[in-house]
């Protein structure tokens, strides 16, 4: 799978859909339910969320890997857990704004 940043990918299981905002240089797995997504536009194959990968998927919402390497954002919620290769994406953490004192 070729991870760009600007790409749109679509889940084959649910309604989730996402832009990459930021990836690696090297292909990586990308899934949304225990699924591989797929381009945006695609059509979807069907099927159901995989149990324990059916966590809630906010809208507006940065998913980020712990190294920092795959940002994703959020364009259409749903159910499925975002995962890239084995590991599963968090919602990224707002940056604390500095001390105006």
């Amino acid at each position: 799978m070729d991870l760009k940043a600007g790409s749109r990918w679509t889940s084959a299981v649910s309604d989730v859909e996402v832009v990459v905002v930021k990836a690696p240089d090297e292909g990586l797995a990308l899934s949304c339910g225990g699924a591989e997504m797929l381009p945006h536009g695609s059509e979807k194959s069907g099927g159901a969320v995989e149990a324990g990968l059916d966590a809630e998927i906010a809208v507006g919402k940065r998913y980020a890997d712990v190294a920092g390497d795959v940002e994703l954002l959020v364009t259409k919620g749903g159910t499925g857990s975002l995962k890239v290769g084995d590991e599963v994406l968090d919602i990224k953490a707002a940056k604390p704004l500095p001390s105006s004192d």
